[in-house]
């Protein structure tokens, strides 16, 4: 216990005291800093790899799904997307200094409202090593140490991508403690480091829900919590029969094992039978399990594949599968399916499939979602997709961030105020 208090401790100070030298920094150095991490990623891409080979081997071993293997492998051209997409960083404008807002007051106070870094970010996440490069980028470029904690399954990978950021941040001169990662697999470290409340500013927990619930119940600081993405793709009465099909199929399977994925489709009953037998045949050939209600059961008529098949309970409606698993169900309405959303969605992501423009727009007022989708695939709620580059997360919050967090999201504000010697009377 004494031992990872110490550490721990010795990890806040040490992103504290960077966190101070850091907020000054021109942006010209830190685009510097992240042009060396793309070439170093390319550099070092099969050490990286290497490591990663491990943990896959471990992932295995452990039992671990396809899709949480998936979500853990890096290739190649998996670190190559990784390093165009620290370049695209550089590309965004740095936020640290921006001016949102400013304003002459009647006795001649000049007041501005200024972009500042949060300090110090805890940043909790699982599986995904490629965020650890994504949560570093993001920090540094908008001014802040980030302590990072990956998940005990991607340890060697990350320890392998921490390398480079330290090398890279010493090339460059930058704070050698912006970027810390917990090295350690003790789980009491984050319990400690969560209640650091003096020396972090904001935790952000990216992960499985009892990762966020217990975040959210022990830290000591502001969170920014990532909870599960239980997304919906409803298609309504009026939808064109292919762009129902093709969005569904992208928003389920095209990486079936992350957030933005549909973990249900809702299908207006006057459009079911014709769109949903032909649907529901690409959905299977595609290896995909679903979990029906009574009536599209029915309507797959004698058709269905058994195995991949079966009735849906409310409780698949509240699971956030992260596979090849889609729950469906054949709605009388779109206020029936607005109503579904919200008994059972997680405020995450939803699309409408629709040529109606009244049930586009009833759609975008009234599903409260950090993102809401018309006509397009749910996997586009995504940083880089948004335009906003890599993202820290996608937050299903509706203070201080929502939706992808990306550099602005990294920052708060502060008033500077300027005078020519006015006192308050």
């Amino acid at each position: 216990m004494t031992d990872s208090l110490s550490y721990s401790q010795h990890l806040a100070q040490n992103a504290r005291a960077a966190a101070s030298e850091l907020a000054p920094v021109a942006a010209g150095r830190k685009n510097a800093w992240l042009q060396r991490i793309a070439h170093a990623l390319r550099e070092d891409s099969a050490t990286i790899v290497a490591a990663n080979a491990k943990d896959l081997a471990a992932g295995v071993q452990a039992g671990l799904s396809s899709a949480m293997l998936d979500r853990l492998q890096l290739t190649p051209d998996r670190i190559e997307s990784l390093a165009k997409a620290v370049e695209h960083i550089v590309a965004l404008p740095d936020p640290v200094g921006e001016v949102i807002e400013g304003q002459r007051r009647p006795n001649g106070l000049f007041v501005t409202r200024v972009r500042v870094p949060l300090g110090v970010v805890f940043f909790i996440y699982e599986s995904r090593p490629n965020v650890t490069i994504d949560a570093a980028a993001l920090c540094v470029k908008s001014g802040n140490a980030v302590i990072l904690r990956g998940g005990s399954e991607a340890i060697h990978s990350n320890k392998a991508l921490q390398a480079v950021l330290k090398k890279t941040l010493g090339a460059e001169g930058l704070p050698q403690h912006a970027v810390q990662l917990v090295e350690s697999t003790d789980r009491d470290i984050v319990g400690h480091l969560l209640s650091m409340g003096n020396l972090i500013d904001v935790t952000i927990p990216r992960g499985g829900k009892s990762l966020i619930e217990r975040v959210a119940r022990e830290a000591t600081m502001p969170v920014i919590k990532h909870f599960e993405g239980i997304c919906h793709v409803y298609v309504d009465a009026t939808a064109d029969e292919q762009m129902a099909i093709d969005i569904t199929i992208n928003s389920k399977c095209h990486r079936p094992g992350v957030c933005n994925a549909a973990e249900t489709l809702l299908i207006h009953r006057d459009a079911a039978p014709v769109i949903w037998p032909r649907l529901a045949k690409e959905l299977q050939s595609r290896g995909v399990e679903l979990r029906c209600c009574p009536t599209s059961l029915v309507l797959m008529g004698s058709d269905p594949i058994k195995s991949t098949c079966k009735a849906a309970t409310e409780e698949d409606y509240a699971t956030e599968h992260l596979d090849l698993i889609l729950s469906v169900r054949i709605v009388d309405s779109i206020e029936q399916a607005i109503e579904h959303i919200r008994n059972f969605g997680s405020a995450h992501t939803d699309a409408i499939v629709t040529n109606c423009v009244a049930s586009s727009m009833k759609f975008e007022a009234e599903v409260d979602s950090a993102a809401v989708v018309i006509n397009a695939s749910t996997r586009f709620n995504d940083g880089g997709e948004l335009g906003m580059g890599a993202e820290i997360g996608i937050s299903t919050d509706r203070f201080h961030a929502r939706g992808p967090c990306g550099l602005r999201e990294l920052t708060s504000y502060k008033f500077i105020v300027r005078g020519e010697g006015q006192i308050r009377t």
